[in-house]
């Protein structure tokens, strides 16, 4: 006694299908993923670096510089109306 009529048996077996043919291209691809990075090596480690003391920073300011006027012009009048 079948469960599934034969509509449901075959989509049933394409939804299996698909799912083994999804798992066995992924897996494919991880292989050959690992397999290209069997040959490679990590580069060494670079050695620690001694710690060197930072170099002062100098900032250069000029100072602001006042403008002397040695000659005044007369005053202005100023007229209300």
């Amino acid at each position: 006694m079948n469960l599934l009529s034969v509509q449901g048996q075959g989509a049933l077996y394409t939804v299996l299908l698909f799912l083994i043919v999804v798992i066995v291209v992924h897996g494919i691809k991880l292989v050959r993923i690992g397999y290209r990075s069997l040959g490679k090596k990590l580069p060494p480690a670079p050695p620690p670096k001694e710690k060197e003391e930072p170099e002062p920073v100098y900032f250069l300011v000029e100072r602001k510089k006042k403008r002397t006027r040695t000659e005044y012009s007369e005053p202005k009048r100023i007229h209300f109306k």
